[in-house]
């Protein structure tokens, strides 16, 4: 397949969780009209794991926004749990670049937000705060290596241990859609590939359904069912294939020849995806 050749999207079934159906996102009207993203269809099943990859600017935290409402689509539609998105409550996860802990919190307090604010876990948070839902957070930074720092603050910890934290925020609350938006791209190598390992092992044990956005391939290979290629000028996905290896997966996968030819093909992808520049 060619970059000019768009991806079909795997046909939609019953256990179909995310769906967009030949969705556009245009920005302005008239001559600054910009077409962010592209006629777009991607179908997701409940409890697969799907990364987005693709040069900058080419939609990836766009279908991120569009999943959760927070963008309005053009045209087309997009679905979650099998209705229009918004229209059916949906338990949301979310751990970006920043992982944004609130300083005069405590970690694990911070950890807790989302029991505090999501239903139906918020109207109990008075009353278990301090009992089965510390006990929640707890079981979390322990799983993590954090088990020590539930009551330390977050300018007492590194950039990779908060990270983690982020991580246990994003799942307290047991969410049945989680979005990750470059969780790991501001860390050294060595805490990236020991967070991958958490990441694997927490969704092989929670299950939620996945929507992940790297630039990292190897990234995207050690953690995803499948990886997505986009390409930019307009947005839109041009490559959906599955990844191949089996789990657990582990570092020293990621140099098996298949593994880099994975990367290589992806790589190629990508650059012949970027629009050509404009000449004087």
């Amino acid at each position: 397949m060619t970059a000019a050749t768009l991806s079909e999207s795997p046909p939609r079934s019953d256990e179909t969780f995310v769906e967009l159906e030949k969705v556009t996102l245009t920005y302005g009207r008239g001559e600054k009209q910009i077409v962010a993203l592209g006629e777009t269809t991607l179908r997701i099943d409940q409890g697969d794991f799907v990364a987005l990859v693709g040069p900058s600017g080419c939609g990836k935290s766009t279908i991120l926004k569009l999943v959760t409402g927070l963008l309005k689509a053009s045209d087309g539609y997009v679905y979650v749990a099998g209705r229009e998105v918004g229209a059916e409550p949906v338990r949301v996860g979310m751990a970006f670049q920043n992982p944004t802990m609130l300083p005069w919190l405590t970690v694990r307090d911070n950890v807790m937000l989302p029991l505090k604010i999501v239903p139906p876990f918020r109207q109990d948070y008075r009353t278990k705060r301090k009992t089965e839902f510390r006990d929640r957070a707890d079981a979390l930074l322990k799983e993590v290596g954090l088990a020590s720092f539930g009551d330390k603050h977050p300018w007492q910890l590194s950039g990779g241990m908060l990270q983690r934290a982020s991580l246990c925020r994003a799942l307290i609350h047991e969410p049945q859609l989680l979005m990750l938006d470059e969780p790991f791209g501001a860390l050294d190598q060595f805490t990236r590939e020991e967070l991958w390992a958490i990441m694997q092992e927490l969704w092989m044990k929670l299950k939620p359904t996945v929507l992940l956005v790297t630039h990292d391939l190897k990234e995207a290979g050690y953690l995803a069912n499948r990886i997505c290629v986009m390409r930019t000028r307009p947005g839109q996905i041009i490559d959906d294939a599955k990844v191949p290896f089996p789990r657990p997966r582990n570092i020293d996968m990621s140099y098996l020849p298949e593994f880099v030819s994975m990367t290589q093909r992806l790589r190629e992808l990508i650059v012949s995806a970027r629009p050509v520049k404009e000449t004087v």
